[in-house]
Parts: C-alpha cells; structure tokens; sequence
C-alpha cells in the first residue's frame, strides 16, 4: 500500500510524472546510443559499395525533394516473398552513404532497392512522364516536367562536402572533378575515364534521350545504380559478427 500511495503522488502530479518520464526516456536511448560511438564498426562493409557519383546524388535528392520515397521504400526484408519479388535482402552497408536512409515499412509502390538496371531509360522516362502509360492501374502522379527542368551541377561541389562532413569518403580528387563529373555522366561523347576511375561502375550516357542536362538525367541516373553495386554471386555474409 505504501508503494501504491508513493505511485499515486506520481500520477497526479504532472509536473513530477512528465520529469520522471523524460529521465527514463533518457536513461533508455543513452543505453541504446551511447555503445555505438565506442563501436569501431557498427556495418559491415561490402564490397563495390561507392560514394554517388555527382549526378546520382543530384538525382537522389530530387528523388527525395519530390517525394518518392512516401510510397517507395528502399528495404527488402529477409523474408521468403519478398526476396523471390525483389532480389536479395537489403544489407546495410548498401546504405551506408545515405543520408537520409530510404529504409522504411510504407508502400504504395513497389520497393526499389533494386530497381538499377531492371528498366530501361526510356521506360523510366515514359514512367515517369505518364505513369499509366506503362503501368495503368498505377495511382503515381506524373513527372514529366523533369524533362524541362535544366541542371547544370553548380553547387554539386557543395553537395558533396556536406555529405563529406557526415562521412562520406568524398577524396579532394572527387571534390576538384565534381562538375566535370557531373556533366561527363551523361554524355557518352565526353571523356568520362576519369569519372570511372572514381566511381566503379558508373553508368555513362544520355538518360532521357535529349540535349543537355535535366533533373530526369539525374534522377534516372540515381534509379538505375540502385542495388547495383554489390555483385550478389559472390557476396557472402560475414557470420563471425
């Protein structure tokens, strides 16, 4: 009874109850936060997993300016459907240099964490123009004007320290080449060995199939390196952690 009286003092006083709450909220998170920062490494690296090249990254931000990733998460479970549907499991490490992470339980859509190469480019720019076009019963509004929205990678450099100053391993050699990256990317005409160089695998020509750059360039760029960088046929999971 003495025990139920203290509690009950709790109870009503809301000033006390909401300073004890915030203290075990507290105590709670710095229990489950504070171990990682005395981790040397809390994801296991994979393999072919890269920084975005400067026009992926431009793209992965319109992608999130527009709003994709309310309906697409990027998170395949290890679960039995989800793997015969999408491909194999989303690893960590392929979002290591995602800042946000599209990770997440919503979708409208299908995931995309390994969409990279399944269309072609003029699939996604027919998509994403008129998305019933190609799949009618889709509820996606349309993107066309993409198309008519001209970049030009100005601030990339800017981008891409910011995303540095967060971990992303961005060298000086990365920093200097942004823009000539950036352009290089889509423009199967231009000198891109450099851009190669830097970024493995990197996909080199025009993606929405017109003069110049646009935000469809960047974002088609970005849709199709996704889930492409880990060679899965030799991938093999590091079971010692």
């Amino acid at each position: 009874m003495a025990f139920l009286d203290k509690h009950k003092k709790i109870e009503t006083n809301a000033s006390l109850l909401l300073v004890l709450a915030f203290l075990v909220v507290t105590i709670g998170g710095l229990v489950e936060i504070v171990p990682l920062f005395y981790l040397q490494n809390t994801i296991e690296k994979v393999e072919g997993v890269r920084p975005y090249t400067p026009l992926e990254l431009a793209g992965r931000n319109i992608y999130i300016r527009e709003g994709c990733y309310v309906c697409h998460s990027q998170m395949i479970r290890p679960m039995r459907d989800e793997v015969e549907r999408y491909g194999h499991y989303s690893l960590a490490a392929e979002s290591m240099y995602d800042h946000p992470f599209q990770w997440g339980s919503k979708r409208t859509g299908p995931d995309l964490a390994r969409v990279g190469g399944r269309y072609s480019d003029a699939w996604h720019v027919d998509h994403l123009t008129n998305p019933q076009s190609v799949v009618p019963e889709s509820v996606m509004p349309k993107y066309g004007f993409l198309l008519h929205n001209m970049i030009d990678g100005k601030y990339i450099e800017d981008v891409m320290k910011t995303n540095q100053m967060v971990g992303v391993p961005y060298t000086e050699d990365m920093l200097k080449n942004a823009r000539a990256d950036f352009a290089a990317q889509a423009d199967p005409d231009s000198d891109y060995e450099g851009l190669q160089e830097r970024y493995a695998k990197a996909n080199v020509r025009n993606f929405d199939g017109q003069p110049g750059i646009s935000e469809m360039d960047a974002l088609i760029a970005y849709l199709q390196v996704l889930g492409t960088m880990v060679d899965f046929s030799t991938f093999i999971p590091d079971k010692s952690r």
